[in-house]
């Protein structure tokens, strides 16, 4: 189909476009809070002809799979949406998924936000709201890349996925559900915030908690005590430290910034009761970088170790080691090789549509991708509209030029991919 013509037309549904991404905005989808979003996102699929599952994510099916992480939300009301476009199964072509996730963080502090942060505010070309970035937009340019080709008339050789899922931002229960399932397809656009730029490779992300025990004692008589946050402090140099030594010793051409590849970071401390009391425990809670070609285990025994060795130069930690535990979100990182067929038609198709070549970047957060190429052996890639940086911040956005042009790139790619025509 000719490209010119395809981009015609999304523009033409500009306006519809936005519109229902709006819908999406405003329709409030915290963890455990997704049905509204859902349903809506299913009722859409319908009306453009597609056969449409309710797929729910169920404890019984997700905890014997090496990729479960227990996000601490119960599973049992919580659905993905799969619509399906069937391919004709005439010539040649390659099945597609387009992924994205409709959970989003808390909102943080209200007062900051310039509007509700369920508004779905437009302003100076950009949509506002939670989830506006990551990623209802990535996910709408997915839905009507398929609804406009649909309206041309246009029919693929090979299905084409719609998955709307949930449980990304902790843990990926949505689409490993998904994967479990027998869901599959020849390659997978997953349509999270990239600012158009190219993504086959992600770093991992794994939580944990650190617990250190101190002696509580009166502040007046400190020195008889141990005060479990200095001994923290400590470790938390360590931490510190080591995230220095892992960037200094690896290098990847597609980081940005060679020192955040893997950050290691300590999110939430915890510690003492009263203001006149030696702290005698300290809860920290972080999460640990996990760079590409990198395992899981390999990952946290560097944690593990550099904690051990830092205790051990210490008297009270050598006799009172830290407990370190690994809890909710286990991201693996995951790659897909930059000469693969996929990667290179979507890169080709992007110059088609964009008069420039993408960029090819590496992500340093973890997602859903490596449970595509990981466990269902699927080539993936990152791919949609939007700043990571303005995800889970206040006053959220995204550029609605940018969504329009992930319409245009998506449904073209489709034609070219998934082979079939008129």
């Amino acid at each position: 189909m000719d490209t010119s013509l395809l981009s015609h037309a999304v523009d033409s549904a500009r306006d519809n476009l936005i519109a229902f991404l709006q819908k999406m905005v405003q329709a409030a989808s915290l963890p455990n809070e997704e049905h509204e979003v859902q349903f809506l996102i299913a009722e859409k699929l319908k009306s453009m002809g597609l056969d449409v599952k309710i797929v729910p994510s169920k404890f019984d099916d997700l905890q014997k799979h090496p990729a479960f992480g227990d996000d601490g939300f119960s599973p049992t009301e919580r659905i993905n949406v799969v619509g399906r476009w069937k391919g004709t199964g005439a010539g040649d072509g390659h099945s597609l998924i387009l992924n994205g996730h409709v959970d989003v963080v808390p909102v943080g502090d209200l007062t900051l936000w310039d509007d509700s942060p369920w508004s779905g505010a437009i302003r100076d070309g950009k949509l506002y709201g939670r989830g506006a970035c990551d990623m209802k937009a990535g996910l709408c340019a997915g839905i009507f890349a398929v609804d406009v080709l649909r309206r041309l008339g246009y029919r693929p050789a090979r299905d084409v996925l719609i998955e709307s899922v949930i449980g990304e931002e902790s843990g990926g229960i949505g689409t490993l559900t998904t994967i479990i399932k027998g869901y599959t397809a020849d390659a997978v656009i997953l349509l999270e915030p990239t600012k158009l730029e190219l993504c086959p490779v992600q770093s991992g992300a794994l939580t944990f908690r650190l617990t250190i025990s101190g002696r509580s004692i009166h502040a007046a008589m400190k020195p008889y005590g141990v005060s479990a946050i200095e001994k923290f402090v400590l470790l938390l140099n360590a931490i510190s430290q080591l995230n220095d030594e892992r960037h200094r010793n690896f290098k990847h051409p597609l980081y940005e910034d060679p020192n955040n590849i893997a950050p290691i970071n300590v999110g939430t401390v915890r510690g003492g009761e009263w203001h006149s009391t030696v702290p005698e425990e300290v809860v920290a809670e972080g999460r640990m970088g996990v760079l590409p070609g990198e395992s899981n285990e390999a990952a946290r025994k560097a944690l593990e170790t550099a904690i051990q060795l830092a205790a051990e130069s210490d008297l009270w930690l050598s006799q009172h080691p830290p407990k370190v535990e690994w809890f909710e979100g286990q991201f693996e990182s995951g790659q897909t090789p930059l000469d693969h067929p996929f990667i290179q038609q979507l890169s080709a198709v992007h110059q088609q549509v964009t008069g420039s070549a993408p960029v090819f970047r590496a992500v340093t957060y973890g997602s859903d991708m490596r449970l595509f190429t990981n466990h269902a052996k699927i080539p993936a890639t990152h791919y949609g509209p939007g700043d990571v940086g303005m995800a889970h911040a206040a006053n959220e956005f995204v550029p609605l030029d940018e969504v329009v042009t992930v319409t245009k790139v998506v449904a073209n790619m489709i034609t070219q991919w998934c082979g079939g025509g008129k």
